[in-house]
């Protein structure tokens, strides 16, 4: 049952990371309603994003490639115009912000059902204000260093719960009137360096609670099925937005933001716990 609910977890975990919804939320609520105490535990949830984290390398391989050979180059060329240093450093510093009040808020902020309720319509108010208010007329080529700043602060609200990291970064991204295939692109890039490190975080824990026999004997078993079913669907999770979204708007997401935050709010007024 528990290599099951490993499977089920890392589905969750891989769809909603990329689309703004917020996997955390997803998450939480799944693991509340079905009472997955034991694998719930943000340690395990968190170690199995290190499938996202492959996701994208796998998928936007050749664009990473392309912006790190480009900014070597830079470097070398003492070109600090060209397109890919502007990027790469961008990625860099935008990448600060969430990893610096990450560390410091790491066990502040509570993951309570209110709150992530409150927080995905908060945020599906702010991309729809990104839909109608943003011009997308900047493709990739137009990035600046200066968007990599802004669109990581961005991404540090994602540190609350409910906010969604894909979420704050893509509706950021539109606000500056980027394209919204731009967008998501950019919004996977900017978050992979503070995925990857807070996976690392998170395994490095896990294991430790491991070594310390605190954990089930089968957790290596769970975290690779976990991280197998990640990896697929959140693949699967990144190429469908990049398509969807060089054609059509990001409307669908605040519907269902709005509709998954309302029916979290209607369930606490009927007394459930969360």
């Amino acid at each position: 049952m528990e290599f099951i609910q490993a499977f089920i977890l890392g589905i969750v975990q891989g769809v909603t990371e990329f689309l703004p919804i917020s996997s955390t939320a997803h998450l939480l609520i799944v693991t509340k309603v079905f009472g997955w105490k034991e694998l719930g535990s943000k340690d395990f949830v968190d170690a199995i994003q290190f499938g996202s984290v492959i996701a994208i390398v796998g998928y936007f391989w050749s664009l990473i490639s392309n912006i790190v050979k480009g900014g070597i180059e830079a470097v070398k060329d003492k070109d600090w115009q060209r397109e890919e240093w502007k990027i790469l450093v961008g990625i860099v510093v935008g990448t600060m912000p969430a990893l610096i009040f990450g560390f410091i808020l790491k066990d502040v902020l509570p993951e309570s059902a209110l709150i992530i309720a409150i927080m995905s319509i908060i945020m599906a108010i702010l991309l729809a204000l990104a839909e109608k208010i943003g011009t997308r007329k900047r493709d990739f080529n137009s990035l600046q260093i200066r968007d990599g700043i802004i669109v990581g602060l961005g991404q540090t609200l994602a540190l609350i719960p409910g906010v969604s990291r894909s979420g704050s970064t893509l509706t950021t991204a539109l606000f500056l009137g980027l394209e919204r295939d731009t967008a998501a692109k950019f919004s996977f890039l900017l978050g992979f360096p503070t995925l990857t490190i807070a996976t690392l975080y998170k395994s490095l824990k896990i294991f430790k609670l491991f070594e310390a026999q605190q954990l089930p004997d089968n957790i290596v078993g769970l975290l690779i099925v976990g991280i197998i079913s990640t990896l697929i669907f959140s693949y699967l999770s990144i190429a469908f937005l990049i398509k969807y979204l060089a054609t059509k708007n990001t409307l669908v997401f605040v519907w269902y933001r709005l509709a998954f935050g309302s029916a979290i709010l209607a369930a606490i007024a009927a007394g459930w716990k969360g």
